[in-house]
């Protein structure tokens, strides 16, 4: 076990089964894995973090580690007063790791000592998966079947008819 408290944050908006994948493997490297839903004021997100925290429940039920929050500012201000030991980022791609290892390298100075970023390499399966691509496919109409987790892609729809 890397850590008792790990955090996995990001907007999962909506969450993917790359997101999903990152979640089942860092929650079995710690005793509890927070999944911290950003709340962004400078994105404009589709859904709203209570959405959000509802379809990640949904997708992530029956592994029992794990708790959920949102949260907005500085990654570093929760990490630094919640008891977290290491904060877990995905990989999909090059591009994704030159963009991660700034904000890693930042936080580095944020958080406090001894806190890590640690980073999952995304399963080739899910490597071209992104929320902004589901996002768009479902928009337009597409057939989101097995980028995300299927009662995920219900609630989405539900959402859609309301």
């Amino acid at each position: 076990m890397i850590g008792e408290k790990l955090l996995y944050a990001g907007t999962f908006d909506p969450v993917t089964n790359g997101h999903l994948d990152v979640i089942r493997r860092a929650a079995k490297l710690c005793g509890t894995l927070v999944v911290g839903v950003l709340v962004n004021s400078e994105k404009k997100p589709k859904y709203n973090a209570e959405e959000r925290i509802a379809m990640l429940r949904l997708a992530t039920a029956g592994i029992e580690n794990i708790e959920f929050v949102w949260y907005e500012g500085l990654l570093a201000d929760y990490v630094n007063t919640n008891a977290v030991g290491a904060v877990v980022r995905g990989l999909r791609a090059a591009m994704d790791f030159e963009y991660e290892i700034r904000i890693a390298q930042l936080n580095a100075k944020l958080f406090a000592e001894g806190i890590e970023t640690i980073f999952l390499m995304s399963s080739p399966a899910h490597s071209f998966i992104s929320s902004s691509i589901v996002k768009e496919v479902f928009g337009l109409g597409g057939n989101i079947d097995g980028l995300v987790p299927p009662n995920v892609y219900e609630f989405m729809k539900n959402l859609e008819k309301s």
